[in-house]
């Protein structure tokens, strides 16, 4: 139904007279769409990026952006189930983007907590929602703006375009940096208090051995934590990754006392300013971060 949607945006969408009002969810999204429309007009953030994306209640000036907006562009329910509804009631009328349905995206399944090894590949335990981590989607994700809003708001297509393929030359050479920098150490063995970086692991080919929780609503019991903390000992893992949006008490109960170097990596980009520039920094934050913790 959402790839229906989808396509329906580029056959039927009006042109508007007015530079198009964009809401997004979170904040890389925001910067991705902040990046196309750069010299137009600035998108609304939804979701602020000091909050948990899977469950946010509405401020009113959230609310208000969301019912004004001629175009609302989302990661997807698997990220933020809570605001489907919302956007139904709110921007009905909107066009809608739900970018996990991008043709070309690159989609995981998502992983349980704990040790990653020996993990089934056939159950079912639905798509990965963190798809932003990934800058091979954030790329496709620049052109599918562009193509979106050049449809609707012909006078500013060139511009759009333009934007588009700046943020995609802006977004490779920060891969690059990336790829060179995390290389040597990409075959040491990590934790992470939530399974947030899926995208990223893959991405730059990283060695995740396990995630305390799947989600930040999940949280294991003592006895997991107990073997949870025996299998990171005898694997030797050397790094732990926390988030600024998550209590890490549970990390520190599996890796207290061990020799474990932790550090945070920001998924969001909660310290980062908001606009064109957040997403290459976003990247560059994460990189950093892991680079950090993985070093001997």
């Amino acid at each position: 139904m959402h790839r229906i949607l989808f396509l329906l945006a580029f056959w039927f969408a009006p042109a508007f007279a007015e530079v198009p009002r964009v809401a997004v969810d979170i904040a890389p999204v925001h910067g991705l769409v902040a990046r196309v429309m750069d010299g137009v007009g600035t998108p609304d953030l939804v979701v602020p990026a000091g909050a948990s994306p899977h469950h946010h209640a509405m401020r009113p000036s959230e609310a208000q952006a969301l019912a004004g907006a001629d175009v609302v562009i989302w990661v997807g329910h698997a990220l933020t189930p809570w605001l489907e509804g919302s956007i139904m009631s709110l921007a009905g009328d909107a066009i809608q983007v739900e970018l996990m349905d991008v043709t070309g995206v690159t989609l995981l399944e998502a992983r349980e907590g704990g040790v990653f090894e020996g993990h089934e590949h056939g159950e079912d335990h639905g798509m990965d929602p963190h798809l932003w981590l990934d800058p091979d989607n954030a790329a496709l994700w620049l052109q599918t703006i562009a193509g979106v809003l050049a449809e609707i708001d012909p006078k500013n297509a060139e511009k759009y375009q333009e934007n588009a393929t700046d943020g995609m030359n802006e977004i490779a050479r920060v891969d690059a940096e990336t790829t060179a920098s995390l290389a040597p150490i990409a075959s040491r063995p990590f934790i992470m208090l939530h399974d947030g970086f899926h995208y990223f692991e893959a991405h730059y080919d990283l060695k995740a051995f396990a995630s305390v929780s799947a989600s930040d609503a999940e949280m294991p019991g003592p006895a997991r934590l107990a073997a949870l903390r025996r299998e990171v000992s005898k694997a030797g893992v050397s790094c732990a990754i926390s988030e600024p949006q998550l209590d890490d008490r549970l990390l520190k109960t599996v890796t207290e006392g061990l020799q474990i170097k932790r550090s945070t990596a920001d998924p969001i980009g909660v310290e980062i300013p908001l606009g064109s520039a957040h997403y290459p920094a976003l990247l560059k934050s994460v990189a950093l971060s892991f680079a950090d913790c993985l070093a001997p």
